[in-house]
């Protein structure tokens, strides 16, 4: 069986992973800029609502993996908070300036999660050598790694995601994940052979403000009042593709 995680941008898209048939959220914000960590009340009313696993992303902002010893106090108070909420794991990666883990940070925020399962994030595809580094991670306790084969998509790295997941030898989850859709889940599971993957399924949400102005409409034809939110049938599709590759069925678009 070929379990799915998905990338969660809110409740509402939480609620319909679980719907959709996922087992696991990783539960974030602002993911234009490869997620943030999400509100205090996000994660607390998840695991109130969400009876699949809740692993919140602690992200402090986006861009690089090297952060500040504020931002790392903040990365430290948003595990306790997740332990405390009872999350059942965290996603975080702390990479140095050369490219390598930052194990000294990464053994400290692994020590805070205590009994939480901990990922480690697509940090990973900016490493000076994923298979060198997936080892320092496999050593330092991690259950999983969030890959895309240190390409752009998960589909463009396939063979590379394969070959660490031959490496890993099940010491460790290689996840792919990133621009995985109906159209490549197919060949990305064919060619890795991964046991698990990672997907946000986010279809665009139309507002139902009934004035808009016609001023404000963004370049790629949303309008700056719509958004995003993960759709049940696209995650109950790519469950059944990733599982079932040689049938093929539409998803119900209403």
């Amino acid at each position: 069986m070929v379990n799915m995680e998905v990338c969660a941008n809110s409740l509402r898209s939480a609620l319909a992973a679980q719907e959709g048939g996922a087992v696991r959220v990783e539960l974030c914000d602002n993911l234009h800029e490869g997620g943030t960590t999400p509100s205090y009340a996000q994660i607390a009313m998840a695991k109130r609502m969400v009876d699949i696993e809740v692993y919140p992303l602690i992200r402090p902002r986006g861009g690089d993996f090297l952060y500040t010893d504020l931002e790392f106090e903040l990365m430290k108070e948003d595990i306790k908070m997740c332990r405390d909420l009872k999350c059942e794991g965290v996603v975080f990666g702390i990479l140095t300036p050369k490219g390598f883990i930052d194990e000294k940070r990464c053994s400290e925020l692994l020590a805070l999660a205590g009994d939480m399962k901990v990922t480690f994030n697509r940090a990973f595809d900016r490493c000076i050598d994923l298979f060198d580094c997936m080892e320092t991670i496999i050593e330092l306790g991690f259950s999983r790694i969030l890959s895309s084969g240190g390409q752009l998509t998960a589909d463009r790295g396939a063979f590379e995601l394969a070959r660490l997941i031959e490496q890993a030898e099940g010491r460790i989850s290689i996840m792919p994940g990133s621009g995985i859709t109906i159209d490549n889940i197919e060949k990305v599971i064919r060619i890795t052979k991964a046991t698990e993957f990672h997907a946000s399924s986010r279809w665009a949400k139309r507002s139902e403000m009934e004035f808009r102005s016609k001023n404000l409409k963004m370049e790629d034809g949303l309008h700056e009042l719509d958004y995003e939110l993960t759709n049940s049938d696209d995650v109950k599709l790519l469950i059944h593709l990733a599982n079932n590759p040689r049938q093929q069925v539409m998803p119900n678009v209403d």
